[in-house]
Protein backbone atom coordinates (compact mmCIF):
# COMPACT_ATOMS: atom_id res chain seq x y z
CA UNK A 1 0.00 0.00 0.00
CA UNK A 2 1.34 3.42 -0.93
CA UNK A 3 2.26 5.63 2.02
CA UNK A 4 -0.22 8.45 2.58
CA UNK A 5 0.43 12.12 3.33
CA UNK A 6 -2.15 13.37 5.80
CA UNK A 7 -3.44 16.92 6.07
CA UNK A 8 -3.98 18.95 9.24
CA UNK A 9 -7.17 18.41 11.21
CA UNK A 10 -9.84 20.77 9.97
CA UNK A 11 -8.36 21.06 6.48
CA UNK A 12 -11.18 22.18 4.20
CA UNK A 13 -11.95 20.03 1.16
CA UNK A 14 -14.32 21.61 -1.31
CA UNK A 15 -15.38 22.17 -4.86
CA UNK A 16 -16.30 25.37 -6.66
CA UNK A 17 -18.62 26.84 -9.28
CA UNK A 18 -19.74 30.28 -10.42
CA UNK A 19 -23.21 31.61 -11.15
CA UNK A 20 -22.96 32.49 -14.83
CA UNK A 21 -21.12 29.30 -15.65
CA UNK A 22 -23.78 26.89 -14.34
CA UNK A 23 -27.06 28.61 -13.41
CA UNK A 24 -28.67 29.31 -16.77
CA UNK A 25 -32.19 30.75 -16.33
CA UNK A 26 -30.83 34.13 -17.35
CA UNK A 27 -34.26 35.75 -17.53
CA UNK A 28 -35.96 33.84 -14.71
CA UNK A 29 -37.52 35.53 -11.70
CA UNK A 30 -36.63 39.07 -12.67
CA UNK A 31 -32.95 38.59 -13.49
CA UNK A 32 -31.70 41.09 -16.05
CA UNK A 33 -28.67 40.87 -18.32
CA UNK A 34 -25.11 40.85 -17.10
CA UNK A 35 -22.17 41.98 -19.20
CA UNK A 36 -21.67 38.33 -20.16
CA UNK A 37 -25.22 37.99 -21.48
CA UNK A 38 -24.48 40.96 -23.72
CA UNK A 39 -20.99 39.84 -24.69
CA UNK A 40 -21.89 36.29 -25.74
CA UNK A 41 -24.28 37.64 -28.36
CA UNK A 42 -21.48 39.33 -30.29
CA UNK A 43 -20.73 37.23 -33.37
CA UNK A 44 -17.55 35.20 -33.13
CA UNK A 45 -16.47 35.98 -29.57
CA UNK A 46 -17.41 32.60 -28.03
CA UNK A 47 -16.25 29.27 -29.42
CA UNK A 48 -19.20 27.41 -30.87
CA UNK A 49 -21.52 30.36 -30.33
CA UNK A 50 -22.38 29.03 -26.86
CA UNK A 51 -24.10 31.15 -24.22
CA UNK A 52 -24.91 30.94 -20.53
CA UNK A 53 -28.63 30.90 -21.21
CA UNK A 54 -29.10 27.31 -20.01
CA UNK A 55 -25.71 25.57 -19.54
CA UNK A 56 -26.27 23.15 -16.62
CA UNK A 57 -29.56 24.84 -15.55
CA UNK A 58 -28.40 24.77 -11.94
CA UNK A 59 -30.97 27.45 -11.09
CA UNK A 60 -33.73 24.87 -11.56
CA UNK A 61 -31.69 21.73 -10.76
CA UNK A 62 -29.87 22.84 -7.63
CA UNK A 63 -31.45 20.06 -5.55
CA UNK A 64 -29.96 17.48 -7.90
CA UNK A 65 -26.59 19.21 -7.62
CA UNK A 66 -26.87 19.33 -3.85
CA UNK A 67 -27.34 15.56 -3.88
CA UNK A 68 -24.11 15.29 -5.87
CA UNK A 69 -22.34 17.46 -3.30
CA UNK A 70 -23.55 15.17 -0.53
CA UNK A 71 -22.32 12.16 -2.47
CA UNK A 72 -18.95 13.82 -3.05
CA UNK A 73 -18.49 14.30 0.66
CA UNK A 74 -16.29 17.39 0.47
CA UNK A 75 -17.21 19.63 3.35
CA UNK A 76 -17.21 23.04 1.61
CA UNK A 77 -18.92 24.39 -1.49
CA UNK A 78 -17.77 27.63 -3.09
CA UNK A 79 -20.36 29.35 -5.27
CA UNK A 80 -21.04 32.89 -6.46
CA UNK A 81 -24.07 35.14 -6.28
CA UNK A 82 -25.34 36.66 -9.52
CA UNK A 83 -25.51 40.41 -8.95
CA UNK A 84 -28.18 40.87 -11.70
CA UNK A 85 -30.50 38.53 -9.75
CA UNK A 86 -30.18 40.70 -6.64
CA UNK A 87 -30.23 44.18 -8.19
CA UNK A 88 -31.78 43.78 -11.64
CA UNK A 89 -32.26 47.52 -12.05
CA UNK A 90 -30.59 50.49 -10.35
CA UNK A 91 -31.42 50.53 -6.63
CA UNK A 92 -34.16 47.89 -7.13
CA UNK A 93 -33.73 44.71 -5.10
CA UNK A 94 -35.53 41.53 -6.17
CA UNK A 95 -36.44 39.21 -3.32
CA UNK A 96 -36.68 36.25 -5.73
CA UNK A 97 -32.95 36.33 -6.36
CA UNK A 98 -32.19 36.56 -2.67
CA UNK A 99 -34.69 33.78 -2.00
CA UNK A 100 -32.85 31.44 -4.38
CA UNK A 101 -29.54 31.82 -2.57
CA UNK A 102 -31.30 31.71 0.79
CA UNK A 103 -32.75 28.28 -0.10
CA UNK A 104 -29.42 27.09 -1.42
CA UNK A 105 -27.57 28.14 1.74
CA UNK A 106 -30.23 26.67 4.02
CA UNK A 107 -30.04 23.32 2.28
CA UNK A 108 -26.24 23.30 2.17
CA UNK A 109 -26.16 23.86 5.91
CA UNK A 110 -28.80 21.17 6.48
CA UNK A 111 -26.64 18.75 4.49
CA UNK A 112 -23.59 19.57 6.61
CA UNK A 113 -21.86 21.43 3.74
CA UNK A 114 -20.19 24.75 4.53
CA UNK A 115 -21.20 27.50 2.07
CA UNK A 116 -18.35 29.67 0.78
CA UNK A 117 -19.79 32.70 -1.01
CA UNK A 118 -18.21 34.83 -3.73
CA UNK A 119 -19.93 38.14 -4.33
CA UNK A 120 -18.47 38.86 -7.77
CA UNK A 121 -17.48 36.27 -10.35
CA UNK A 122 -17.52 38.61 -13.36
CA UNK A 123 -21.28 39.01 -14.00
CA UNK A 124 -21.59 42.79 -13.63
CA UNK A 125 -25.16 44.00 -14.27
CA UNK A 126 -25.39 45.41 -17.78
CA UNK A 127 -27.12 48.52 -16.47
CA UNK A 128 -23.98 49.28 -14.45
CA UNK A 129 -21.81 48.76 -17.53
CA UNK A 130 -24.06 51.25 -19.31
CA UNK A 131 -23.09 53.74 -16.61
CA UNK A 132 -19.37 53.12 -17.20
CA UNK A 133 -18.86 49.77 -15.45
CA UNK A 134 -15.49 49.23 -13.80
CA UNK A 135 -14.10 52.29 -15.56
CA UNK A 136 -16.45 54.34 -13.36
CA UNK A 137 -15.43 54.94 -9.77
CA UNK A 138 -19.08 54.89 -8.74
CA UNK A 139 -19.27 51.14 -9.42
CA UNK A 140 -17.08 50.50 -6.37
CA UNK A 141 -19.66 52.03 -4.06
CA UNK A 142 -22.51 50.21 -5.78
CA UNK A 143 -20.64 46.97 -5.18
CA UNK A 144 -20.23 47.72 -1.48
CA UNK A 145 -23.96 48.41 -1.17
CA UNK A 146 -24.78 45.15 -2.95
CA UNK A 147 -22.36 43.27 -0.66
CA UNK A 148 -24.16 44.65 2.40
CA UNK A 149 -27.56 43.53 1.05
CA UNK A 150 -26.38 39.96 0.52
CA UNK A 151 -24.59 39.92 3.87
CA UNK A 152 -27.70 40.99 5.75
CA UNK A 153 -29.68 38.16 4.15
CA UNK A 154 -27.17 35.31 4.33
CA UNK A 155 -24.60 36.40 6.90
CA UNK A 156 -26.05 34.35 9.75
CA UNK A 157 -25.16 31.11 7.91
CA UNK A 158 -22.26 31.83 5.55
CA UNK A 159 -18.91 31.61 7.29
CA UNK A 160 -16.56 32.62 4.45
CA UNK A 161 -17.13 35.59 2.12
CA UNK A 162 -15.04 36.44 -0.93
CA UNK A 163 -15.37 39.90 -2.44
CA UNK A 164 -13.93 39.44 -5.95
CA UNK A 165 -12.84 36.47 -7.98
CA UNK A 166 -9.74 37.07 -10.13
CA UNK A 167 -9.87 40.84 -10.64
CA UNK A 168 -6.92 40.48 -13.05
CA UNK A 169 -9.27 38.74 -15.50
CA UNK A 170 -11.99 41.34 -15.03
CA UNK A 171 -9.55 44.17 -15.65
CA UNK A 172 -7.10 42.90 -18.24
CA UNK A 173 -9.08 40.28 -20.16
CA UNK A 174 -12.26 42.34 -20.02
CA UNK A 175 -10.75 45.75 -20.74
CA UNK A 176 -7.29 45.11 -22.22
CA UNK A 177 -7.40 42.14 -24.58
CA UNK A 178 -11.19 42.20 -24.93
CA UNK A 179 -11.54 38.41 -24.90
CA UNK A 180 -13.80 38.60 -21.83
CA UNK A 181 -16.83 40.76 -21.15
CA UNK A 182 -17.34 43.64 -21.57
CA UNK A 183 -14.90 43.27 -24.47
CA UNK A 184 -12.96 46.54 -24.35
CA UNK A 185 -9.47 46.81 -25.84
CA UNK A 186 -7.88 49.74 -24.09
CA UNK A 187 -4.87 49.27 -21.75
CA UNK A 188 -5.49 52.59 -20.01
CA UNK A 189 -9.08 51.53 -19.34
CA UNK A 190 -7.82 48.20 -17.99
CA UNK A 191 -5.59 50.01 -15.50
CA UNK A 192 -8.46 52.24 -14.40
CA UNK A 193 -10.65 49.17 -13.97
CA UNK A 194 -7.90 47.59 -11.84
CA UNK A 195 -8.02 50.44 -9.37
CA UNK A 196 -11.80 50.56 -9.21
CA UNK A 197 -12.01 46.80 -8.69
CA UNK A 198 -9.56 47.05 -5.82
CA UNK A 199 -11.46 50.02 -4.43
CA UNK A 200 -14.65 47.95 -4.66
CA UNK A 201 -12.95 45.15 -2.76
CA UNK A 202 -11.85 47.47 0.03
CA UNK A 203 -15.22 49.20 0.26
CA UNK A 204 -16.95 45.82 0.38
CA UNK A 205 -14.67 44.56 3.16
CA UNK A 206 -15.72 47.56 5.25
CA UNK A 207 -19.40 47.03 4.40
CA UNK A 208 -19.19 43.34 5.23
CA UNK A 209 -17.51 44.00 8.57
CA UNK A 210 -20.43 46.26 9.47
CA UNK A 211 -23.06 43.71 8.37
CA UNK A 212 -21.67 40.31 9.38
CA UNK A 213 -21.25 38.61 12.75
CA UNK A 214 -17.87 38.78 14.42
CA UNK A 215 -15.33 36.13 13.41
CA UNK A 216 -16.74 35.82 9.88
CA UNK A 217 -13.94 35.15 7.38
CA UNK A 218 -13.59 37.79 4.65
CA UNK A 219 -11.34 37.03 1.71
CA UNK A 220 -10.22 37.99 -1.78
CA UNK A 221 -9.39 35.48 -4.52
CA UNK A 222 -6.56 36.15 -6.98
CA UNK A 223 -5.35 34.10 -9.94
CA UNK A 224 -1.72 34.65 -9.08
CA UNK A 225 0.77 33.85 -11.83
CA UNK A 226 3.76 31.70 -10.96
CA UNK A 227 6.11 33.53 -13.35
CA UNK A 228 9.41 31.91 -14.27
CA UNK A 229 12.24 33.36 -16.36
CA UNK A 230 13.27 31.12 -19.25
CA UNK A 231 16.94 31.48 -18.27
CA UNK A 232 18.98 32.98 -15.46
CA UNK A 233 20.03 35.98 -17.56
CA UNK A 234 19.30 39.47 -16.20
CA UNK A 235 17.15 40.22 -19.25
CA UNK A 236 14.88 37.22 -18.65
CA UNK A 237 14.76 37.98 -14.93
CA UNK A 238 13.55 41.49 -15.74
CA UNK A 239 10.94 40.08 -18.12
CA UNK A 240 9.65 37.92 -15.27
CA UNK A 241 9.66 40.93 -12.93
CA UNK A 242 7.47 42.89 -15.33
CA UNK A 243 4.88 40.16 -15.76
CA UNK A 244 4.89 39.41 -12.05
CA UNK A 245 4.23 43.11 -11.45
CA UNK A 246 1.21 43.47 -13.73
CA UNK A 247 -0.23 40.04 -12.90
CA UNK A 248 0.45 39.78 -9.17
CA UNK A 249 1.95 42.72 -7.33
CA UNK A 250 -0.43 45.34 -8.76
CA UNK A 251 -3.12 43.53 -6.75
CA UNK A 252 -1.21 42.03 -3.83
CA UNK A 253 0.74 45.09 -2.76
CA UNK A 254 -2.16 47.54 -2.30
CA UNK A 255 -4.34 44.89 -0.62
CA UNK A 256 -1.48 44.17 1.81
CA UNK A 257 -1.02 47.87 2.58
CA UNK A 258 2.07 48.56 0.48
CA UNK A 259 0.42 50.67 -2.21
CA UNK A 260 1.02 50.26 -5.92
CA UNK A 261 4.54 49.04 -6.78
CA UNK A 262 6.68 51.88 -8.12
CA UNK A 263 8.28 49.66 -10.77
CA UNK A 264 4.88 48.62 -12.14
CA UNK A 265 3.72 52.22 -12.37
CA UNK A 266 6.94 53.02 -14.24
CA UNK A 267 6.36 50.08 -16.61
CA UNK A 268 2.92 51.40 -17.60
CA UNK A 269 3.68 55.12 -17.48
CA UNK A 270 3.57 55.34 -21.29
CA UNK A 271 0.00 54.05 -21.22
CA UNK A 272 -1.53 55.74 -18.19
CA UNK A 273 -0.88 58.41 -15.61
CA UNK A 274 -2.88 56.21 -13.20
CA UNK A 275 -4.54 59.39 -12.02
CA UNK A 276 -7.66 57.60 -10.74
CA UNK A 277 -6.11 57.15 -7.29
CA UNK A 278 -7.55 59.65 -4.81
CA UNK A 279 -6.68 60.50 -1.24
CA UNK A 280 -7.77 57.72 1.09
CA UNK A 281 -8.14 55.08 -1.65
CA UNK A 282 -5.10 53.05 -0.67
CA UNK A 283 -6.22 52.93 2.96
CA UNK A 284 -9.63 51.65 1.83
CA UNK A 285 -8.09 48.99 -0.40
CA UNK A 286 -5.88 47.81 2.47
CA UNK A 287 -8.82 47.01 4.77
CA UNK A 288 -7.61 43.84 6.52
CA UNK A 289 -8.77 40.48 5.20
CA UNK A 290 -8.82 37.16 7.05
CA UNK A 291 -7.56 34.89 4.29
CA UNK A 292 -6.43 34.99 0.67
CA UNK A 293 -7.84 32.73 -2.02
CA UNK A 294 -5.40 31.43 -4.61
CA UNK A 295 -6.53 30.12 -8.01
CA UNK A 296 -3.84 28.14 -9.80
CA UNK A 297 -3.81 26.10 -13.00
CA UNK A 298 -0.32 26.33 -14.50
CA UNK A 299 2.91 28.38 -14.40
CA UNK A 300 3.98 31.06 -16.88
CA UNK A 301 7.44 31.13 -18.48
CA UNK A 302 8.75 34.32 -20.10
CA UNK A 303 11.88 35.51 -21.87
CA UNK A 304 13.21 38.85 -23.02
CA UNK A 305 12.70 39.49 -26.75
CA UNK A 306 13.20 43.02 -28.12
CA UNK A 307 10.92 42.23 -31.06
CA UNK A 308 7.97 41.00 -28.97
CA UNK A 309 4.97 43.36 -29.14
CA UNK A 310 3.02 44.30 -26.05
CA UNK A 311 0.55 41.57 -25.07
CA UNK A 312 -2.83 43.30 -24.62
CA UNK A 313 -3.64 41.51 -21.36
CA UNK A 314 -0.30 42.62 -19.85
CA UNK A 315 0.19 46.38 -20.16
CA UNK A 316 3.86 47.29 -20.23
CA UNK A 317 4.91 43.90 -21.62
CA UNK A 318 6.53 44.99 -24.90
CA UNK A 319 9.78 43.08 -25.23
CA UNK A 320 8.52 40.08 -23.26
CA UNK A 321 7.91 36.77 -25.02
CA UNK A 322 5.63 34.16 -23.43
CA UNK A 323 7.19 30.72 -23.92
CA UNK A 324 5.00 27.85 -25.13
CA UNK A 325 4.63 24.94 -22.72
CA UNK A 326 6.76 21.84 -22.85
CA UNK A 327 5.61 18.48 -21.58
CA UNK A 328 2.01 17.41 -20.94
CA UNK A 329 -0.79 19.94 -21.33
CA UNK A 330 -4.53 19.98 -20.61
CA UNK A 331 -7.25 20.51 -23.21
CA UNK A 332 -6.75 24.24 -22.65
CA UNK A 333 -3.14 23.92 -23.78
CA UNK A 334 -1.96 24.72 -20.25
CA UNK A 335 1.11 22.90 -18.92
CA UNK A 336 0.62 20.40 -16.11
CA UNK A 337 3.09 21.44 -13.43
CA UNK A 338 2.07 21.00 -9.77
CA UNK A 339 5.38 22.45 -8.57
CA UNK A 340 4.14 25.90 -9.57
CA UNK A 341 1.40 25.66 -6.97
CA UNK A 342 3.88 24.84 -4.23
CA UNK A 343 6.08 27.72 -5.36
CA UNK A 344 3.31 30.34 -5.39
CA UNK A 345 2.07 29.27 -1.94
CA UNK A 346 5.59 29.43 -0.49
CA UNK A 347 6.11 32.84 -2.10
CA UNK A 348 2.93 34.16 -0.44
CA UNK A 349 4.21 33.19 2.99
CA UNK A 350 6.97 35.75 2.45
CA UNK A 351 4.71 38.33 0.79
CA UNK A 352 1.87 38.06 3.31
CA UNK A 353 3.24 36.56 6.53
CA UNK A 354 0.52 35.41 8.89
CA UNK A 355 -2.26 35.49 6.29
CA UNK A 356 -3.99 32.10 5.92
CA UNK A 357 -4.37 30.79 2.37
CA UNK A 358 -7.05 28.78 0.59
CA UNK A 359 -6.55 27.15 -2.80
CA UNK A 360 -9.94 28.26 -4.10
CA UNK A 361 -9.63 26.88 -7.65
CA UNK A 362 -7.50 24.17 -9.20
CA UNK A 363 -8.49 21.75 -11.93
CA UNK A 364 -8.09 20.68 -15.52
CA UNK A 365 -10.08 20.41 -18.73
CA UNK A 366 -9.81 17.23 -20.76
CA UNK A 367 -11.73 15.81 -23.72
CA UNK A 368 -14.10 13.69 -21.66
CA UNK A 369 -16.62 11.28 -23.11
CA UNK A 370 -19.10 8.79 -21.70
CA UNK A 371 -18.14 5.20 -22.49
CA UNK A 372 -20.77 2.68 -23.65
CA UNK A 373 -21.03 1.39 -20.08
CA UNK A 374 -21.99 4.89 -18.89
CA UNK A 375 -18.67 5.65 -17.19
CA UNK A 376 -16.41 8.68 -17.72
CA UNK A 377 -12.84 7.43 -17.38
CA UNK A 378 -10.91 10.65 -16.82
CA UNK A 379 -7.72 9.30 -15.30
CA UNK A 380 -5.75 12.33 -16.48
CA UNK A 381 -7.92 14.59 -14.32
CA UNK A 382 -7.57 12.29 -11.31
CA UNK A 383 -3.79 12.40 -11.72
CA UNK A 384 -3.85 16.19 -12.15
CA UNK A 385 -5.90 16.74 -8.98
CA UNK A 386 -3.88 14.33 -6.88
CA UNK A 387 -0.61 15.79 -8.07
CA UNK A 388 -1.70 19.30 -7.16
CA UNK A 389 -3.11 18.26 -3.80
CA UNK A 390 0.27 16.70 -3.11
CA UNK A 391 1.84 20.06 -4.07
CA UNK A 392 -0.36 21.73 -1.46
CA UNK A 393 0.87 19.23 1.11
CA UNK A 394 4.46 20.05 0.12
CA UNK A 395 3.76 23.73 0.82
CA UNK A 396 2.24 22.91 4.21
CA UNK A 397 5.32 20.83 5.01
CA UNK A 398 7.40 23.95 4.32
CA UNK A 399 5.42 25.95 6.86
CA UNK A 400 2.76 27.54 4.65
CA UNK A 401 -0.61 28.07 6.36
CA UNK A 402 -2.90 26.54 3.73
CA UNK A 403 -6.34 25.93 5.19
CA UNK A 404 -8.16 24.26 2.27
CA UNK A 405 -8.35 23.08 -1.32
CA UNK A 406 -11.28 23.52 -3.72
CA UNK A 407 -11.40 21.53 -6.95
CA UNK A 408 -12.62 23.35 -10.04
CA UNK A 409 -15.28 22.47 -10.83
CA UNK A 410 -18.23 20.47 -9.53
CA UNK A 411 -19.95 20.51 -12.93
CA UNK A 412 -18.97 20.88 -16.54
CA UNK A 413 -19.87 24.46 -17.36
CA UNK A 414 -19.66 27.48 -19.65
CA UNK A 415 -15.93 28.12 -19.87
CA UNK A 416 -16.12 31.80 -20.85
CA UNK A 417 -14.68 32.52 -24.32
CA UNK A 418 -14.17 28.76 -24.86
CA UNK A 419 -17.89 28.09 -24.54
CA UNK A 420 -19.05 24.66 -23.39
CA UNK A 421 -16.43 22.64 -25.25
CA UNK A 422 -13.86 22.66 -22.43
CA UNK A 423 -14.92 20.37 -19.60
CA UNK A 424 -13.49 21.00 -16.12
CA UNK A 425 -16.18 19.21 -14.10
CA UNK A 426 -15.97 16.32 -11.70
CA UNK A 427 -19.47 15.69 -13.01
CA UNK A 428 -20.17 15.33 -16.74
CA UNK A 429 -23.14 17.36 -18.00
CA UNK A 430 -24.93 16.36 -21.19
CA UNK A 431 -25.97 19.80 -22.37
CA UNK A 432 -28.84 18.43 -24.48
CA UNK A 433 -30.52 16.34 -21.77
CA UNK A 434 -28.86 18.05 -18.73
CA UNK A 435 -28.13 14.60 -17.33
CA UNK A 436 -25.37 14.55 -14.73
CA UNK A 437 -22.83 11.70 -14.64
CA UNK A 438 -20.11 11.65 -11.96
CA UNK A 439 -16.73 10.99 -13.57
CA UNK A 440 -14.03 8.72 -12.20
CA UNK A 441 -12.30 11.85 -10.89
CA UNK A 442 -15.41 12.59 -8.80
CA UNK A 443 -14.97 9.29 -6.97
CA UNK A 444 -11.19 9.75 -6.66
CA UNK A 445 -11.66 13.20 -5.14
CA UNK A 446 -14.40 11.94 -2.82
CA UNK A 447 -12.06 9.24 -1.53
CA UNK A 448 -9.28 11.78 -1.03
CA UNK A 449 -11.55 14.12 0.95
CA UNK A 450 -12.78 11.26 3.15
CA UNK A 451 -9.23 10.12 3.84
CA UNK A 452 -7.90 13.66 4.42
CA UNK A 453 -4.78 12.30 2.77
CA UNK A 454 -3.05 11.84 -0.57
CA UNK A 455 -0.64 9.13 -1.75
CA UNK A 456 2.95 10.11 -1.05
CA UNK A 457 3.89 9.08 -4.59
CA UNK A 458 1.71 9.88 -7.59
CA UNK A 459 2.16 9.14 -11.29
CA UNK A 460 3.97 11.59 -13.52
CA UNK A 461 1.98 14.63 -14.64
CA UNK A 462 -0.26 13.80 -17.56
CA UNK A 463 -0.39 10.04 -16.89
CA UNK A 464 -3.70 8.32 -17.56
CA UNK A 465 -4.51 6.40 -14.40
CA UNK A 466 -7.30 5.46 -12.03
CA UNK A 467 -6.28 5.96 -8.43
CA UNK A 468 -9.75 5.54 -6.93
CA UNK A 469 -9.30 1.95 -5.65
CA UNK A 470 -6.01 2.85 -4.00
CA UNK A 471 -7.46 5.93 -2.32
CA UNK A 472 -10.59 4.07 -1.24
CA UNK A 473 -8.54 1.63 0.80
CA UNK A 474 -6.52 4.41 2.45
Amino acid sequence: MTDMLTFPDGFRWGTATSAYQIEGAVHADGRTDSIWDTFVRRPGVIDGGDTGDVVADHYHRWREDLALLRELGAGDYRFSVAWPRIEPRPAVLDHRGLDFYDRLVDNLCAAGITPVLTLYHWDLPQWLEDQGGWANRHTAWRFAAYAAVVARRLGDRVRTWTTLNEPWCSAFLGHGSGIHAPGHRDPDLALRATHHLLLAHGAAVTALRASLPAHTEISLTLNLHQVRPATATPADADAARRIDGIANRIFLDPVLGRGYPADVLADVAHLSRFDVVRDGDLDRIAAPIDSLGVNYYSPTTVAADPDAPETPAYPGSAGVRFRPPSGPVTAMGWPVDPSGLTDILVRLTADAPGLPLLVTENGAAYADHIDPDGRVRDGERSAYLLGHVRAVHAAIARGVDVRGYFAWSLLDNFEWSFGCAKRFGLVHVDYASLRRTPKDSFHAYAALARANAVPAAVPAAGSVVDLTPELSTG
